[in-house]
């Protein structure tokens, strides 16, 4: 009995031992040890760099001096823009540009100098519609439980001043357009933050008391009843913010020969339909994605401002097919919505976009080295401002060397309000053109009418990053 006793003691013992060698040995895999500390403190680190990288700024130890002042801002093809644009403290950089693109008809219509839409007309209905679409998909969305993950990422987003070309198109076709003078900006329409921070608190409130409203038993019709409520609380916060905008406007103007118009009274969409003759739905959202097949159409879920809206969808292509049709338009007379990666390698004081624009490698002694695909894998680049393409420029071999870009960040930033954007920095940092389907070829347009991959909305690709 005794000898039995020890025997599974002894087994106790050696099972305990193997097992406490076993998690210390699971727990030294991939930890820093003494060795790795000494090769780390044996590397060659320079004291020079110490002393410039600690006491300095990195934007201004890493821009490359050889390359200030390389590139010029003239361009053999340029379209006739006048007066930029201010978004000021707001992530509207899709409404300004979108309104900047079609503002050229108004100009040619009325003979104008310059012309500029209201924003902040607008970005009202935008937000409106948000709203109404994020306590919709709440309901839609009643029957999955709290932790689910389209209901997290609905609560997690329920309303935001970023955007993409589709909602703007939604937004205008519904609600028309005005003037700025008739709908100037308030202070929050160019300060969105406080507003957005309401507005998100109201709707993450309601939606939970919907979503409480169902776990009772209460009706989809019951829900929607509830959520017209709500929505009138919505509208009342919308405009203590941004104003109430008109169901109609009297307007007049002076044109280039300084003729004063007889004063005419519109509906929004009256104006819309006389000043801007086009259909904006003939309009094609282009992408470089090199992440994802080419030559193929996408949609992403939730990605629109409306019920009735359109998903955003786009054709994944090449870079030189984008700006093969980029070319076409811009020879036409017709400028792009153009979104890019602008944080990269810009230069807010010449207004310069150039892949030579900074050095990290110089100043750190250490490459640093991703393509496109594997920063948009990393999370280490997506699209995050929008602007108007309108110009570029080519070498004597008939290359493209650079491209223009109108900004909206006032007369005052980069090079006037505009900027210079090279060949090479669209291939890593441009990631979407949207351009008439009459400067794309018909082999492109047929991939409209394919059914798309439905993309997640919290793909990295297509989270709310256009804010800037």
């Amino acid at each position: 009995m005794k000898r039995k006793n020890l025997f599974l003691l002894f087994l106790i013992t050696v099972m305990v031992f193997t097992g406490l060698t076993f998690r210390v040995s699971a727990q030294q895999q991939g930890i820093i040890t003494s060795s790795l500390l000494e090769k780390m403190r044996t590397s060659d680190i320079d004291q020079g760099r110490i002393n410039a990288i600690s006491n300095n700024n990195i934007d201004n130890l890493i821009l490359n001096r050889s390359h200030v002042g390389k590139i010029d801002h003239y361009f053999q093809v340029k379209l006739d823009i006048k007066g930029i644009t201010d978004q000021e403290s707001s992530g509207r950089c899709w409404l300004f540009t979108s309104l900047n693109v079609i503002r050229q008809k108004v100009r040619e219509t009325f003979n104008l100098e310059s012309f500029e839409f209201s924003e902040n007309y607008s970005f009202f209905w935008d937000q409106l519609e948000k709203s109404n679409l994020f306590l919709e998909n709440i309901i839609k969305t009643r029957d999955k439980k709290d932790l689910d993950e389209k209901v997290r990422w609905l609560f997690k987003h329920p309303v935001s001043d970023g955007g993409v070309w589709n909602m703007a198109v939604g937004v205008i076709g519904k609600y028309g357009l005005v003037p700025k003078s008739v709908m100037p900006e308030t202070y929050h329409s160019s300060h969105t933050r406080d507003m957005r921070s309401v507005l998100c608190k109201k709707l993450r409130e309601n939606g939970i008391r919907l979503r409480q409203m169902h776990e009772r038993g209460k009706s989809v019709k019951a829900l929607r009843k509830a959520k017209e409520e709500m929505m009138i609380d919505i509208y009342k916060i919308l405009v203590y913010h941004l104003g109430e905008p008109p169901s109609e406007f009297t307007w007049r103007y002076k044109d280039k020969d300084d003729n004063i118009s007889e004063p005419k009274t519109y509906t929004p969409l009256e104006f819309f339909r006389e000043t801007v003759e086009v259909d904006l739905n003939d309009y094609v959202m282009l992408m470089n994605d090199p992440t994802r097949d080419y030559y193929k159409l996408y949609e992403i879920e939730y990605y629109r401002d409306m019920v009735e809206g359109v998903n955003w969808k786009y054709i994944n292509l090449p870079n030189d097919k984008l700006k093969e049709f980029a070319q076409k338009s811009l020879l036409d007379g017709e400028a792009m919505y153009h979104a890019c990666d602008v944080g990269k390698q810009l230069n807010r004081e010449e207004g310069l976009l150039s892949l030579k624009n900074y050095d990290y490698e110089a100043l750190y002694g250490i490459k640093f080295d991703m393509n496109k695909k594997e920063r948009i894998l990393a999370a280490g680049s997506g699209s995050s401002h929008g602007m108007a393409l309108v110009g570029f420029e080519k070498n004597k071999e008939g290359n493209i060397t650079k491209w223009l870009l109108e900004n909206s960040w006032g007369p005052s930033a980069g090079h006037k309000g505009y900027l210079t954007m090279t060949d090479n920095w669209f291939d890593e940092y441009t990631f979407r053109l949207v351009i008439h389907k009459k400067y794309i070829s018909p082999e492109v347009l047929e991939i409209l009418e394919t059914k798309p991959i439905l993309l997640e909305p919290w793909d990295p690709m297509f989270l709310p990053l256009e804010d800037k």
